[in-house]
């Protein structure tokens, strides 16, 4: 317990430090620092998604050898484990498509910004 938690206190001390390498940074308006945070969380998002592709098809390919592992000692390996590593890989293939989708029906892709639609001006211009 004792090793989850330094675990968790330096992951959220680099959080800390990153965050306020974006806030402090000299010399940049709050547009140049909003720029920023969207292109991380652009890049974290993208990275979810690789991550996701890649053990989607892992979980594929241990479903399948699990499969192959009941066939040969049904008794050893019950039938629900390969299952249960298939239905995960699909969900974990189909998690950007869906995430997409919600993204886009959530906030809209053509859609204005309230300073668009207000007829103000958005920040920096």
């Amino acid at each position: 317990m004792k090793k989850v938690m330094s675990v968790g206190k330096v992951v959220v001390g680099l959080l800390l430090l990153g965050v306020s390498s974006i806030v402090f940074a000299a010399g940049q308006s709050i547009t140049d620092i909003a720029t920023g945070f969207i292109g991380q969380a652009t890049a974290i998002a993208r990275l979810l998604s690789v991550f996701s592709y890649v053990a989607g098809v892992g979980f594929a390919l241990a479903g399948i050898l699990q499969f192959k592992a009941h066939k040969e000692n049904p008794t050893q390996t019950p039938l629900s484990k390969p299952v249960v590593m298939i239905i995960v890989a699909a969900c974990l293939l189909f998690l950007p498509t869906v995430l997409d989708i919600a993204g886009s029906s959530l906030f809209g892709t053509g859609g204005k910004s309230a300073a668009e639609a207000g007829g103000g001006t958005a920040l920096g211009q």
